[in-house]
């Protein structure tokens, strides 16, 4: 008996557990809900994106603001891989749903089915330097979704301190348990659909630096 779709199975719920028994460890702080309150009261659709390295803790975060300061669910991209079927069953154990695709394989239904999410009112989560990299260095689908739908980007940043980084392209984040933490978010970026794109990227990749740098400054990282 081939073991690969039995782990494949019992994978993503497992290391949801793990995380929500970590998550119950953190010493977390979160700055930044006050800007981003009054969208989620408005019904405003928001665009959140952040690091591909800072993915792990933030479905676990979703949850928790949900319950605790009004925030709505959230639905990503996860590629057609099967890595991106492993994302996509870890992040459903959080309430998250799932747009299928990537910026080679049905990217463009991708696209199409996220505009369609935030034009019906709902919130989506990007990572620009996903799903391979470069490290740090944001795509312009993010900037032509925000263009395209009229909603903001709100950049998060997330930093804990004592932490793994793993060795990966990403440097993956993953907290110590007992360590610190902090969730740092960004205020809106609006873009218009003249607004220079290329600009764009760069002020939402410095906003990005930005909100880690905060985050780890607050932790001490």
């Amino acid at each position: 008996m081939r073991n690969g779709p039995f782990l494949q199975h019992l994978t993503p719920p497992l290391a949801a557990a793990l995380v929500r028994g970590l998550g119950m460890t953190l010493r977390l702080s979160v700055e930044g809900v006050a800007e981003v309150a009054p969208l989620w009261r408005s019904g405003r659709p928001l665009i959140y994106a952040l690091w591909h390295g800072q993915l792990l803790m933030i479905p676990w975060l979703n949850a928790r603001l949900r319950r605790m300061a009004g925030a709505r669910p959230t639905r990503v991209l996860a590629s057609r891989s099967r890595d991106g079927e492993l994302v996509t069953r870890y992040v459903q154990q959080f309430g998250i749903e799932v747009v299928r695709g990537s910026s080679s394989r049905g990217g463009s239904g991708a696209v199409r089915a996220l505009l369609g999410a935030l034009r019906a009112g709902e919130d989506i989560a990007v990572v620009p330097d996903g799903p391979r990299g470069p490290s740090r260095q944001a795509q312009p689908g993010v900037v032509t979704l925000a263009a395209l739908s009229g909603a903001p980007i709100v950049p998060l940043g997330f930093a804990a301190s004592p932490a793994w980084r793993l060795s990966t392209w990403d440097g993956f984040v993953v907290p110590m348990p007992f360590a610190r933490a902090a969730a740092t978010i960004g205020a809106p970026l609006v873009v218009n659909r003249d607004t220079d794109r290329a600009r764009a990227v760069k002020d939402l990749e410095d906003a990005l630096s930005e909100m880690v740098a905060n985050a780890e400054h607050r932790v001490g990282a």
